[in-house]
C-alpha cells in the first residue's frame, strides 16, 4: 500500500504535469493559430531576385519601368550612373545604358519604343531607343530633374525640375511631348522642391507633393496652373502618391522621422483628410492594386507594407515583408501581377531587384 503522503505528492505532481502539458498544448495551438493568421494576412511571397553585379556601392536607387512586349525591366541604380536593362525571363542584365549622371524618373513608351530618363545631374530628359538603347535625343530642362509621370490622354510626360537644386526660387513641372521629343511648356510652382505626382486624366488634373510645405498642389493641366493647394497635418514630409480616381481617394506616403512615416488618405472631392496610419520610414513609392483593393508601400527601413482597403475608409494592415535597407523604391505591375522592389548595393547586399508574387 502506498503511503497517503506519497499518493498526494504523486497526484500533485500529475496535476502539475497535466497543467504544464495543457499550457504547452495551448501555446502550440496559439502559435498554430497565429501562423494561420499570418498566412491569411501574408500578401506576398518572395519569388526571385535579379542581381545587378556591375553596380558599385551606393545608398540609392530610384524608379523602375517595364517593357512588357520586350520582356524587360528598367532599373536606375544611381551609383552606376546608368540604367540597367534586365531580362524578365532569366534575370540577366542585358545592358547597362551609361552616360547618365543621376538617373531618377523613367518611362518606357511601348508604341514609340522609346525610353525616357530624367537625369538630375545634367538637368535634362535623355531619350533612348527601345531596340538598340542608343541615345536618340537630349531634351534640356533645369538641374534637379527628378520625378516624371506620363499622361496617356495627352501623350505628354510631366517632369519635376528646378527649385533649390538648380539655384532657383521656384520649381518647374516641365511638359514634354513624347512623340516630337520636345518640351512644350513649363508650369512654375512657388516651392523649393517637388516630389512625386499622379495624374487624373479623366478630369485633367495633376496632384503633386510639395514636400517643404507639407501640402499637395492640384494642377489644372489645361490651364497649366495650380488650381488649389491642400495642407496636410503638420509634421509630415509627403513623398509618394497614388490615386484611386473612381473612389475619389488620394494615398500619400510620408516621411515623418528617419524610422517612421505615415499613410495619409485624402478625399479628392474637397482635399479633406479621412485617414492616417503608421508606416515605416523613408517611403519613396506607393501603388494601388485595383484588383485586390490593396495599397503597397516600399520603405527604406527594409519593409514592403500592405494595407487592405475596406468600406467606409477602413484600412487593415497586413503582414509586412522584409526587403533590405534603403529598398525604398518599387513598381507594381497589374499586367504581370508582380511587385518589384529595387535594392541598392550596401555592405554585403548586392544591388538587386526583389520580385514578389501576391499570395491571394
Amino acid at each position: 500500500m502506498i503511503p497517503t503522503n506519497m499518493t498526494r505528492e504523486r497526484a500533485s505532481r500529475c496535476n502539475r504535469l497535466s497543467a504544464a502539458y495543457a499550457m504547452i498544448l495551448a501555446a502550440f495551438a496559439a502559435i498554430g493559430a497565429a501562423a494561420q493568421g499570418e498566412t491569411a494576412d501574408k500578401p506576398f511571397v518572395l519569388e526571385k531576385s535579379y542581381t545587378m553585379s556591375a553596380v558599385p556601392p551606393g545608398p540609392y536607387s530610384d524608379d523602375l519601368a517595364l517593357d512588357l512586349r520586350g520582356g524587360k525591366l528598367f532599373a536606375t541604380p544611381q551609383a552606376a550612373k546608368a540604367v540597367a536593362v534586365i531580362d524578365l525571363n532569366d534575370g540577366r542584365v542585358v545592358k547597362m545604358i551609361s552616360g547618365i549622371g543621376n538617373s531618377h524618373g523613367i518611362y518606357y513608351s511601348a508604341p514609340l519604343k522609346r525610353l525616357f530618363v530624367a537625369d538630375g545631374a545634367s538637368g535634362d530628359i535623355k531619350v533612348f531607343s527601345g531596340d538598340s538603347y542608343e541615345l536618340l535625343k537630349t531634351i534640356p530642362l533645369a538641374k534637379g530633374a527628378d520625378w516624371l509621370i506620363y499622361d496617356p490622354a495627352s501623350k505628354f510626360i510631366y517632369v519635376n525640375n528646378g527649385g533649390e537644386d538648380a539655384g532657383m526660387d521656384h520649381s518647374l513641372i516641365s511638359v514634354v511631348d513624347t512623340e516630337s521629343m520636345v518640351k512644350v511648356a513649363d508650369i512654375p510652382i512657388a516651392t523649393p522642391g517637388l516630389e512625386a505626382s499622379v495624374i487624373d486624366s479623366a478630369n485633367g488634373l495633376l496632384y503633386v507633393n510639395l514636400v517643404d510645405e507639407g501640402a499637395v498642389a492640384v494642377v489644372d493641366l489645361a490651364k497649366r496652373s495650380v488650381k488649389t493647394t491642400w495642407k496636410l497635418t503638420k509634421g509630415h514630409r509627403n513623398m509618394a502618391v497614388a490615386l484611386d480616381a473612381p473612389h475619389q481617394r488620394l494615398y500619400i506616403a510620408t516621411r515623418d522621422t528617419p524610422m517612421h512615416g505615415s499613410l495619409i488618405v485624402l478625399d479628392t472631392s474637397n482635399g479633406s483628410q479621412v485617414a492616417i496610419l503608421p508606416i515605416g520610414g523613408w517611403a519613396d513609392s506607393i501603388f494601388l492594386d485595383d484588383k485586390r483593393q490593396r495599397i503597397y508601400i516600399s520603405t527604406g527601413v527594409g519593409h514592403l507594407e500592405t494595407f487592405a482597403i475596406q468600406p467606409r475608409d477602413v484600412y487593415r494592415k497586413l503582414q509586412s515583408l522584409d526587403t533590405a535597407v534603403m529598398a525604398k523604391t518599387g513598381l507594381y505591375s497589374s499586367e504581370l501581377d508582380r511587385m518589384y522592389v529595387s535594392v541598392p548595393h550596401l555592405g554585403g547586399t548586392p544591388a538587386q531587384i526583389m520580385v514578389f508574387a501576391p499570395v491571394q
